[in-house]
């Protein structure tokens, strides 16, 4: 970096001094607002992206300026370092000031989650360059768009596009942290395709879709229950099964998903294996009832102490573990969230430039600029907090939920047995044996494979597992 006269006069006598810091302290001193882009541009150029958060926040909120595409190149280059969250928070009055490829996908998360679908896709129609940081990200969320206005086709053309940018992304990725977004963003763009075509009631296809998705995908151990759906309403329930058990691999003990179980017991029905069905629901009511009113007490007792929530998730990765098994298994299931991770790494990141802030000589735009960093940090463990808090009350809804299914399976159960009561009395009396399973009742595609399983186990075999097990319904 080319460095003024007065920067070499000061670094022999073993001052140092930074240029872009120069030229920051006079924007700065300037105390003119609608210098802030270049004030931002100058602190760019010593990676100090969190410092410059409030001074672009503030430049948005007080000008009436638009179509600045200085400025617009400015605001890409910072969300695509700090996240979305850190501007999602703006009202979209603001946001709307700039037309940054980034804000405009910023504004059309806003909208798809309000459910303005066609406002949401308005904000995507302007070209985003296949080059530009955000694309993957735009295209999975147009994807998903379409996906839930039952827009099949358009859905399908969209993932396949979004998997091809994102590969092309990925080959010339360098930061491992940005390749792991861009990894996992294209795989949900690969299973995409499946959920759209699950919505639109085309299991078979859905079916043969979900395949797609490579084994060493970080979303496949939850990608693992829609396929058990998908198995379900094809009526092969031994297939369903044969997902489920999976996880029950030690590598699994993570996932929180109380609908596992509901399944479960679910297809066990559909085979009418009342016993089964039934003692799959004991076991979730001893699984979960004893500990789930203090999970919800607990959670609740927090309220929106975001600092609390995210100390819970950094102490729990920490190896701190809670007297509640369903806390625990929640709390590591938010640790290993694709969501959660990218809070965190954007916050590490920002804590980063606490060491870099010693470059800054001049006491009063160092002041500043860490006024700035723990106002931006302190939104950061905010935001970091409240997803964690949004995920917890989730889960405990999950749960809730689950409860009620079981319920209705329950007293199912009870009535199918009580009309097959005299039959099944009439079977042990004659003697006949109950086969569990056969592989005749098998089925598979040209996707799938059959291992006898004389002993081995190898990790490439989770997921394929499928029960064998012979309808009993009469």
């Amino acid at each position: 970096m080319k460095k003024s006269f007065l920067s070499i006069i000061l670094l022999a006598y073993g001052m140092n001094v930074h240029a872009s810091f120069q030229g920051a302290w006079k924007i700065y001193q300037s105390g003119d607002k609608n210098r802030y882009p270049q004030l931002v541009s100058e602190l760019i150029q010593e990676k100090m992206y969190f410092s410059s958060i409030p001074f672009l926040k503030e430049y948005l909120a007080t000008t009436n300026r638009v179509n600045d595409t200085a400025v617009d190149k400015v605001v890409d280059q910072i969300i695509s370092e700090v996240g979305v969250k850190q501007f999602e928070v703006l009202p979209s009055s603001i946001l709307e000031k700039s037309k940054a490829p980034t804000i405009r996908y910023i504004l059309a998360r806003k909208a798809f989650r309000q459910g303005k679908y066609d406002q949401a896709l308005k904000y995507l129609d302007k070209s985003i360059e296949d080059w530009n940081p955000v694309k993957p990200f735009a295209l999975l969320l147009e994807g998903s768009i379409y996906s839930v206005s039952k827009r099949e086709d358009q859905a399908t053309r969209v993932f396949k596009e979004c998997v091809d940018v994102a590969e092309d992304h990925i080959r010339k990725e360098k930061n491992q942290d940005r390749l792991r977004q861009l990894k996992i963003s294209r795989d949900y763009c690969v299973v995409g395709i499946p959920r759209a075509q699950f919505s639109l009631q085309k299991f078979d296809a859905a079916y043969s879709s979900y395949l797609d998705l490579e084994k060493s995908s970080y979303i496949w151990p939850e990608i693992l229950f829609e396929e058990a759906w998908t198995s379900f309403y094809l009526k092969d329930y031994n297939r369903t099964l044969g997902k489920l058990v999976t996880y029950k691999a030690p590598v699994f003990t993570y996932i929180f998903n109380p609908e596992v179980e509901v399944l479960k017991a679910l297809s066990f029905m559909e085979l009418c294996l009342w016993e089964d069905s039934k003692k799959t629901v004991e076991d979730f009511y001893t699984k979960y009832e004893k500990d789930f009113e203090s999970f919800k007490k607990y959670i609740d007792s927090m309220g929106k102490d975001y600092k609390q929530y995210y100390s819970l998730v950094k102490e729990h990765s920490e190896g701190k573990i809670k007297n509640n098994a369903i806390l625990n298994t929640a709390l590591a299931s938010v640790a290993r969230d694709p969501a959660y991770l990218e809070l965190y790494s954007s916050f590490n990141s920002g804590r980063d430039e606490i060491e870099r802030m010693k470059s800054v000589t001049n006491d009063k735009l160092r002041a500043a600029l860490n006024e700035n960093l723990r106002e931006s940090l302190n939104m950061q463990r905010n935001l970091i907090g409240s997803y964690i808090r949004g995920q917890l009350q989730l889960n405990a809804a999950q749960i809730v939920k689950a409860f009620e299914d079981m319920s209705y399976i329950k007293l199912e159960v009870l009535s199918k047995r009580k009309t097959e009561l005299y039959d099944d009395v009439s079977l042990r009396a004659q003697g006949e044996a109950r086969a569990r399973g056969n592989i005749a009742h098998l089925r598979r595609t040209d996707k799938q494979y059959f291992w006898t399983f004389n002993g081995e186990f190898w990790a490439d075999e989770l997921g394929d597992y499928v029960f064998s097990l012979k309808s009993e319904c009469k």
